[in-house]
Formats: structure tokens, C-alpha cells, sequence
């Protein structure tokens, strides 16, 4: 169980200010990375790209790399889509399209906003992986141009989410429920995480709120170490070491738990 204060990786890697204010013509994007016949992130072969950049800061997070605002490519709206149409092909034929991920696109929202407006000009499907972390302004002017979203829970009790996160869940639950409203296709994605989301009380609070919501699907995520040698390169220090992978035994009880209240889950291995 969490004993150790967390570190503060506000201090370590500061957030960075997101991109300013400004009319959405002529706004770039910091793009950390981009991954061509992705098939984990949303329906289809799909181009994940990387947003530099997240509000969050998840003592678990494997992609830390990319919260420092330093390692990316500067790309306009337009010359990112032309980095992914060669692939529309495989798009159209698998049901695909390109998932926004990171980070937190929404750390970027205005050239989020136009990136899509781009897509949608070309016909690719979209998809915003992310935490929801962000202002309601922000979604409802994603949402027009956003096909499905992937939304990540972390935590129900709102103190546990500030250890893991370092900022509350507050605004994510509400984000979520304002996102069922709009009858948008939604996806929940949920790290089981040994000692923390796993446990009978956040499960209970878990199928509470998936009860009163609309969505689609939930993706269990299993906890795993790939990204720890991100934070040894970085020279963080990594609050999990003693934390292994679940055993498969529980993930699959889980699986079945929900599964039991009427939900679809895909398990992601």
C-alpha cells in the first residue's frame, strides 16, 4: 500500500504553460512522437501521435518523457495531417483513423482544435485519448470535429487520485458525465493498479459511476513497468519499484466483475 509521500514532479519537471491564447489560425503544435499501424488505441489501424505536454502527473505515468515541453518537432495543423494521410488507405479499410494521445492533447487545446478540423476536412476518423483534464470551454470545442474519445480514470477517492495524479479528481468526473451528455462515443480506460485501483472499495465506486454514465466500452489496463527506465534515464525517482504487474488471476476477476454488471470490457494486454 502507498506509504512514501510522493515526489513532487512539479518541482522536478514543471508544468509548462500551455500553448497562448491566440485566433487558431497560424498556431503550432509540439508533437513528441508518432506511431505509424497502431492497433491498441481505438478501433481500427490507427496513427497515435504524441502530444508534448499533460496537466496530470501520475506517479505511474510511462510516457514521462513527454511532460517537459523540451523533446518535440513543431509541426502546423497542416503539415501534421500530411505526415498521416499516406496511411488513409489503411484507415478506410480497417475502420481506423488517428488517435490523439500523449501526454494530454488537451494541454495543446487550440491546435488540438484545428489538427482535427484538418482531419475531418480529409475524412479520417478521430480519437482523443486523454484525461479529460481540462476546461469545459476546451471539450465542447473539440467535440464538433472529435469522433470518439478514450478517457483514463485513475482513481474515485478524491485524496488517492491527488497522490497519484497530483491534482484532484473533481473536474475529470464531472468532464466525464458533461461527455455522456453529449452522446458522443466514449470509451473508459482503467490501469489496474496492484494495492490502488484494484481494491473492493474503488471497484465498488467504479461500477457506481460506470452506471451512471453513457459509454461504450471499458479497456482494463493492467499495470505494467515498460516505462520505468524513462524515470531512471530522467533521474526520477520511481515511487512504484515495489509495485509488480497484477497477476492475470485478478484482472480477469475484475473483468468478469464488470462484465456482470452489463458492461463490454476489452482487456488489453
Amino acid at each position: 500500500m502507498f506509504k512514501k509521500k510522493p515526489i513532487n514532479l512539479k518541482k522536478i519537471i514543471p508544468i509548462a504553460a500551455p500553448t497562448p491564447k491566440s485566433k487558431y489560425k497560424g498556431v503550432n503544435g509540439k508533437i513528441h512522437s508518432i506511431e505509424t499501424f497502431g492497433t491498441l488505441d481505438g478501433p481500427g489501424i490507427r496513427t497515435v501521435i504524441f502530444f508534448e505536454g499533460c496537466m496530470l502527473r501520475c506517479i505511474y505515468c510511462h510516457n514521462v518523457d513527454m511532460l517537459d515541453m523540451k523533446s518535440f518537432i513543431e509541426y502546423t495543423p497542416r503539415e501534421l495531417v500530411n505526415k498521416i494521410l499516406p496511411y488513409k488507405e489503411y484507415f478506410d479499410t480497417s475502420s481506423g483513423g488517428v488517435t490523439v494521445s500523449g501526454g494530454d492533447p488537451f494541454f495543446q487545446p487550440k491546435f488540438l482544435v484545428e489538427f482535427l478540423k484538418e482531419c475531418k476536412k480529409e475524412g479520417i476518423h478521430t480519437c482523443v485519448d486523454t484525461s479529460l483534464c481540462t476546461a469545459r470551454k476546451n471539450i465542447d470545442e473539440v467535440l464538433p470535429y472529435a469522433d470518439m474519445f478514450m478517457v483514463s480514470l485513475k482513481h474515485f477517492d478524491n485524496k488517492m487520485h491527488q497522490k497519484l495524479t497530483m491534482v484532484p479528481n473533481t473536474r475529470i468526473l464531472e468532464n466525464i458525465r458533461h461527455l455522456s451528455k453529449k452522446k458522443v462515443r466514449l470509451w473508459l480506460r482503467y490501469v489496474v493498479l496492484p494495492g490502488f485501483t484494484d481494491t473492493r472499495s474503488n471497484l465498488k465506486a467504479l461500477i457506481k459511476f460506470c452506471n451512471e454514465i453513457n459509454f461504450e466500452l471499458i479497456e482494463l489496463l493492467p499495470y505494467h513497468e515498460f516505462g520505468v527506465y524513462k524515470w531512471e534515464e530522467l533521474k526520477l525517482d520511481y515511487q512504484l519499484k515495489k509495485t509488480r504487474p497484477p497477476k492475470w488471476a485478478k484482472v480477469f476477476s475484475i473483468k468478469k466483475k464488470l462484465e456482470d454488471e452489463g458492461f463490454r470490457v476489452l482487456l488489453n494486454e
